[in-house]
């Protein structure tokens, strides 16, 4: 009864996973309890072999339906973000392949920063492109959450296994007029809360610890940092609110934190809906969504929330059409 209610409260609805929930015939597909066996768990070592067998394949698939078409040959930066797996060659020399990018391209691993690492790549693509303007940066976001699951008794725990999903995101960060200017950045790392999300690896994968204090950590200190974050704007003063659905109570914390209207977190409430917390991909998740109808000159705000316990933001404003995020020259 106990889980029940917590998945209900969760504000949940579907979650997707690299693994099958039945039998596949697929003989690349893995069954869930195959994976999974009570009084059994998989290794660490299972587990990231999986993960390298499985993230190239979700990665390519997320990145093709950007239509790069000929236009891959352009490419000249790759940024990965990842918390759940790691390997050897890596994540991205199996994109490049799979991809067809070209062998030239530079890449960068943003590795283990959890679910704020996103804004954290899309920083970076937008120092490169400010620098380097005929720059075009893949930027790809990609955890597979379900594969560190632990049998458990711990509250916690589990609390944090009823959100954590699969994911990826994919998006082009360049100097072209199209889609949303990346304005402005900023890091608010909230003091005395270090051991309120840790992420460790263990012998039976990695170990997750998300303290029911961190929604109340993020209200205080986004209240009380509010006008650092907009840069002296006035709430407002912002159309669109890109927050990183980590829970359901985390949005809520938001709203409080900033006296929003209910509607002023609909992409955020809707993507934990329909996909749960996927980790670094998420706030990409809510991008694209408001992607789909551009508002000319909208300003917008961007936040996710990680080990730290950290708060990463980012400033930004529709162009209009389109669907690649750029950085404005200045």
């Amino acid at each position: 009864m106990l889980f029940s209610r917590m998945a209900e409260r969760a504000g949940i609805e579907h979650r997707y996973s690299y693994l099958n929930p039945a039998p596949h015939p697929d003989a690349a597909s893995t069954w869930a309890y195959d994976f999974y066996r009570r009084g059994d768990f998989p290794s660490t070592a299972a587990r990231m072999r999986l993960f390298e067998s499985q993230a190239p394949v979700l990665a390519a698939a997320a990145v093709e339906k950007l239509n790069l078409g000929a236009a891959r040959e352009r490419l000249t930066h790759i940024l990965i973000t990842c918390c759940t797996g790691f390997s050897a060659p890596g994540l991205d020399l199996e994109i490049i392949a799979r991809c067809r990018l070209p062998s030239s391209i530079e890449r960068t691993m943003i590795g283990f920063m959890g679910c704020y690492a996103a804004i954290n790549a899309l920083k970076l693509a937008r120092h490169i492109v400010r620098s380097e303007p005929e720059a075009r940066v893949l930027v790809i976001n990609l955890e597979l959450c379900s594969l560190h699951l632990q049998e458990t008794t711990n509250l916690d725990e589990i609390l944090s296994f009823l959100i954590f999903a699969d994911g990826c995101a994919a998006c082009l960060v360049t100097a072209d007029p199209v889609g949303f200017v990346m304005d402005s950045f900023c890091a608010l790392l909230v003091p005395d809360t270090p051991d309120l999300i840790t992420w460790a690896i263990g012998d039976s994968g990695f170990n997750m610890v998300l303290s029911g204090q961190v929604p109340g950590a993020i209200l205080d200190a986004v209240r009380e940092k509010s006008a650092q974050i907009l840069k002296g704007a006035p709430i407002s003063a912002i159309d669109l609110w890109a927050v990183h659905p980590g829970g359901r109570s985390v949005l809520d914390a938001i709203e409080r934190a900033l006296d929003l209207k209910p509607s002023a977190l609909g992409p955020s409430r809707d993507v934990l809906r329909r996909f749960g917390n996927m980790s670094s991909a998420t706030v990409m998740f809510v991008l694209e969504t408001m992607l789909r109808s551009p508002q000319e000159g909208a300003l917008g705000c961007a936040m996710s929330f990680g080990p730290g316990l950290i708060a990463e933001t980012m400033l930004f404003h529709a162009s209009g059409t389109g669907a690649e995020i750029f950085p404005r020259e200045r």
